[in-house]
């Protein structure tokens, strides 16, 4: 009767093991790190926030326009921008999509990069039409549209379209890389990118050499040049979700990150200490950046870091604080569709500021259109929220 008893307890607690064993594998195959992190919703936010304000102010006037301060500090500041966008799209990467590889959650993440990646190609070839039809003939436009020729201020949607589309494809190779391996990845694909530019033309194929690794007559942004950006961001993203959760390894980290960036400013200072407000007049004017050259990376990636760095020590107290930069980061297609309508559209065309204004309202107007971007962003998404 015991026998039978002890029997009937081990069934019955077997039976509830279960559930319970499940539901933590379950727990363990769906872990996504520290879940939706607001800060790296400010580092993006910022990126955007800058991107908004080199457009806003670029789109309106020439380089000869704008007066030394305006180009120093103020428009020199945006460079910080491009780099600390891809730079983000990395670790987002990291802590939204790379902790379900392997999962059965993995297929719908798959496909969410993918449909992402079409519905950011549908909107850079919109846009295009949007930047261009201004000034340009049909003609131009259809070139660029068929890849023949390229925008300027949009042409970071094209290098976001076709990276969401490779980048499913390579996630799970990552994942599967040693730490040690990885490190090496951004240097490869830097080395790599570079001796394509010099000694590979591509069959003659001034589009396709552009679109891979750039070109000095197109201003592009090269898959193979700026993927050591996204994987160097996905190195930083899987430290975030070990780190993010713990405020003293959140700091630390921080801090590190900060000091990188620090060194890399020091380092473009070392650089141009002959000549230094040459220098800066040239980083200001986007001298370097495409192709990518080694003074503007230093100074772009170094700002990267540090905002990057800022934003993560920052948390969720800072992501608060910046509401208005947060709101533009976590909905930053949205954000950056409505500040080149607004540029194009409206202050272009239909304001005929094309040119005919100082930089002072050039700069007034870029700041009003900052603020109107975090406006119509955070109302579309609580219509869209309450749809």
């Amino acid at each position: 009767m015991s026998a039978s008893v002890g029997t009937l307890e081990n069934f019955e607690a077997n039976k509830m093991a279960v559930p319970r064993r499940e539901a933590n594998a379950q727990k363990t195959a769906f872990y996504a790190g520290p879940g939706r992190i607001e800060a790296i919703d400010l580092a993006r936010g910022f990126a955007v926030a800058l991107m908004i304000l080199s457009h806003g102010v670029k789109g309106l006037l020439t380089f000869e326009q704008i007066p030394s301060w305006g180009l120093v500090p103020i428009h020199l500041l945006t460079k910080f921008s491009s780099s600390l966008f891809i730079l983000v799209f990395g670790v987002s990467l990291a802590v939204a999509f790379l902790p379900f590889v392997g999962t059965s959650a993995w297929p719908r993440k798959r496909q969410k990069l993918l449909f992402r990646g079409l519905l950011v190609l549908f909107w850079y070839k919109a846009l295009t039409i949007v930047e261009m039809f201004h000034l340009y003939s049909r003609e131009d436009i259809l070139k660029t549209l068929l890849y023949q020729a390229f925008p300027v201020y949009v042409e970071i949607l094209g290098f976001y379209a076709i990276a969401l589309i490779w980048v499913p494809l390579i996630l799970p190779i990552w994942k599967r890389l040693h730490l040690s391996v990885k490190i090496t990845v951004p240097i490869a694909l830097a080395l790599l990118s570079n001796w394509l530019f010099l000694n590979f033309d591509f069959w003659g194929n001034e589009s396709l050499k552009a679109l891979l690794v750039e070109h000095d007559r197109h201003y592009t942004w090269g898959q193979l040049a700026r993927a050591p950006l996204i994987f160097l961001g996905l190195l930083i993203g899987e430290a975030v979700t070990r780190t993010y959760p713990a405020l003293k390894s959140r700091l630390i980290f921080s801090a590190a990150g900060a000091l990188i960036g620090a060194c890399m400013i020091g380092a473009f200072f070392w650089m141009a200490r002959f000549d230094v407000i040459e220098s800066l007049l040239a980083i200001a004017k986007n001298e370097g950046k495409h192709p990518p050259e080694l003074d503007f990376i230093l100074f772009s990636l170094g700002g990267a870091f540090v905002l990057l760095s800022l934003s993560i020590a920052g948390g969720r107290l800072l992501s608060r604080i910046l509401g208005p930069i947060t709101i533009i980061g976590k909905n930053s297609l949205s954000a950056f569709i409505f500040h080149i309508v607004v540029i194009f559209v409206f202050y272009r065309f239909l304001f005929d500021y094309w040119r005919t204004i100082p930089y002072v309202k050039a700069l007034t107007l870029t700041l009003i259109l900052l603020a109107l971007t975090a406006v119509w962003v955070k109302v579309s998404s609580l219509v869209q929220e309450r749809a």
